[in-house]
């Protein structure tokens, strides 16, 4: 097979070269290793290894060297997120952009099924595709549901507790040769020949011919096109000789099979890069089949964190619970430390907390990377236990009106508007709104918007109207009334469909006076507010996954089987040196999301935990140079 780059694309100059013209660090050992592997791989790297820094500089050196102009390079990652931070590290250089257009790939794995496999399907019989969005699935499937043909099927889902489940979740899967429609979660109670099986059936199939669909609806159709159609893989794989996957650990099962289906029998060379111990979704632990799991055996590790040093690497080690893994820590010198609370000073840890983070990490630090607050849980459930979630800490956190803050496009332009006027070159702003409006859209692809330096300037372009219509944005945020507002975000979707494809979701386009996000705390403690304190933003964990912070406080809540709390149980694990994969299921799930919370913060970490519960794990730790607090005492 010919070959698609130059043989001497990762040569020891050209590498460091590259190295140098990127102002990156030497390179380690594992580094040299991974960059060199021409071949089929799985790499583990723990968390802050610079796993994305070094994807970037070894697709920066594949592009430089590639040479087949109908063969490509094809990247993908589990989220948007992931996928714009290569495009965008890729994008810094001139031959790197060359990775951003055809024969080349970069995207999410849903993007990948929807351009090669899943969207081919669907048009090859002849639906137009409307869209592929679960929110808008519902709407349509509530809509039809309200149809006379359909009430035998509304009268037993109207009997139901969340009855109307079972048709907004509707899905196709896959299986026995045949598209069939299950519910989300599995097969309804009913059966598929009973009349409110016949009639989900017949509703589900309604909306897929007008072209309407679930995300997961999808990945059943490509799995059906690859059957049915042989030779697509094998256009697919002779497309792209080179595939790298990013973030593998959050990869479902199904998405594993699908590539699986595409890639595993091929020549293709596969590299797949992650963390297993940042695993958080629910089922890319069950993957089955030795093809999927990763990393496979022998796997090659990056062990050496560049984000935080010692301590907090070590706790890093010891909450590592699906795999063991000795993470090594040269980032900067950092401290751990416990607040111990009751019910009468929950109220003071996230004040401690902030003043902690003030002195502790040095204020231009602070100013570039605020410290963060997170929670297993927004909100608490039905059991007495106490505390639950991030709101028993926080009495003034009202998640939802916060989400809405940060999910409605006003009060992201209010938020950027507000670091617009303190700096009114502020590329951050721009940035920061321009974020806002990628999480807006909607894409029949799942690609979304590219990011804010790769739209074109030049007025006469669409790109160069989106830019002004940003900056019109964050000039008169504060100043919109409903119907100006109305009229820019009009405006708006119509230069995003004209630029990309990508639609901006009726929701964002709602207009609210709430207040802009990042102020929903309100004011501190009257004992503490004299004290200088560099103010938290809250949110979960799982929201944070990939973030980097100054310092990081997790709050202990309540486990999803409502009987471990997720920090004691971290904390027993360290100061007893258990063994994590010996540990209950539910043990290490929790676990497992501290362990994500845990390895964000490059100066301070800091652990919530009720005094009752965890005084004495915390206290075994005081040897190991922990700061112990206890604010029942103060």
């Amino acid at each position: 097979m010919t070959r698609t780059y130059l043989p001497d694309a990762f040569a020891t100059d050209k590498v460091e070269a590259m190295v140098k013209l990127l102002g990156l660090d030497p390179l380690d050992a594992e580094q040299w290793d991974f960059l060199q592997n021409e071949s089929t791989q799985d790499l583990q790297a723990a968390p802050g290894s610079g796993k994305t820094t070094l994807i970037g500089l070894k697709l920066a050196l594949m592009a430089d060297a590639w040479t087949s102009p109908t063969r490509g390079v094809c990247v993908l990652s589990h989220t948007n997120t992931a996928k714009n931070e290569i495009a965008d590290r890729v994008g810094l250089l001139a031959a790197g952009r060359s990775l951003l257009r055809y024969p080349h790939f970069i995207g999410t794995i849903q993007s990948f099924v929807h351009t090669f496999l899943a969207l081919p399907a669907v048009r090859a019989k002849r639906v137009e595709v409307r869209s592929v969005d679960d929110a808008a699935f519902e709407t349509a499937a509530l809509r039809l549901l309200q149809r006379p043909e359909y009430s035998t099927l509304r009268s037993y889902v109207e009997h139901q507790h969340e009855g109307t489940s079972i048709v907004t979740g509707a899905t196709f899967t896959y299986r026995d040769g045949e598209l069939v429609v299950t519910g989300a979660a599995g097969d309804p109670r009913f059966g598929p020949q009973s009349p409110s099986g016949k009639q989900l059936d017949h509703l589900k199939r309604t909306l897929a011919r007008r072209g309407i669909f679930r995300f997961q609806d999808m990945y059943a159709i490509a799995q059906e096109y690859l059957a049915r159609h042989p030779g697509i893989a094998a256009a697919v794989t002779t497309r792209f000789p080179f595939v790298l996957l990013d973030e593998t650990q959050d990869t479902s099962a199904t998405q594993h099979e699908l590539l699986d289906l595409v890639f595993a029998s091929s020549s293709t060379v596969v590299q797949r890069v992650g963390d297993t111990n940042q695993g958080i979704y629910s089922d890319a632990a069950s993957v089955g089949g030795s093809a999927s799991l990763f990393p496979l055996p022998g796997a090659p590790e990056l062990p050496v964190s560049r984000r935080f040093g010692p301590q907090i690497a070590a706790v890093a080690s010891r909450l590592a619970v699906r795999r063991p893994q000795h993470v090594r820590g040269a980032g900067p010198d950092g401290q751990v430390a416990v607040l111990l609370f009751d019910e009468t000073t929950v109220s003071d840890v996230v004040p401690t907390f902030e003043r902690m983070a003030a002195v502790t990490v040095p204020e231009d630090v602070l100013v570039r990377r605020p410290p963060r607050v997170l929670g297993a849980r927004q909100n608490p459930k039905t059991s007495p236990v106490y505390p639950q979630s991030i709101s028993c800490y926080l009495p003034g956190y009202t998640p939802t009106s916060r989400q809405t803050a940060h999910r409605t496009l006003i009060g992201a332009a209010r938020a950027a508007s507000a670091r617009w006027r303190t700096a009114p070159d502020s590329h951050e702003a721009a940035t920061e709104l321009w974020n806002a409006v990628r999480a807006s859209v909607s894409s029949t692809t799942g690609d979304g918007l590219p990011a804010l330096s790769r739209v074109e300037r030049s007025m006469a372009t669409t790109g160069g109207k989106v830019r002004i219509l940003l900056r019109e944005l964050l000039l008169n945020a504060d100043g919109f009334d409903a119907a100006s507002w109305e009229e820019a975000t009009e405006q708006l979707a119509v230069q995003l469909k004209l630029l990309t494809g990508c639609q901006l979701r009726q929701s964002e386009m709602e207009f609210t006076t709430a207040v802009a996000a990042g102020t929903v705390l309100g004011p501190a403690p009257a004992a503490v507010a004299a004290v200088p304190a560099a103010r938290a933003v809250p949110g979960t964990i799982q929201s944070a996954k990939g973030e980097t912070h100054a310092a990081t406080l997790i709050l202990e809540c309540l486990g999803k089987t409502g009987r471990k709390f997720d920090v004691t149980e971290a904390l027993r694990m360290i100061a007893e040196g258990s063994d994590p994969l010996r540990e209950l299921k539910s043990v290490q799930a929790a676990v497992q999301l501290v362990f994500v919370g845990a390895t964000r913060p490059t100066h301070l970490l800091v652990l919530a935990a009720h005094r009752d519960r965890s005084k004495k794990y915390a206290d075994a730790m005081a040897g190991a140079g922990w700061d112990i607090r206890d604010l029942t005492k103060h």
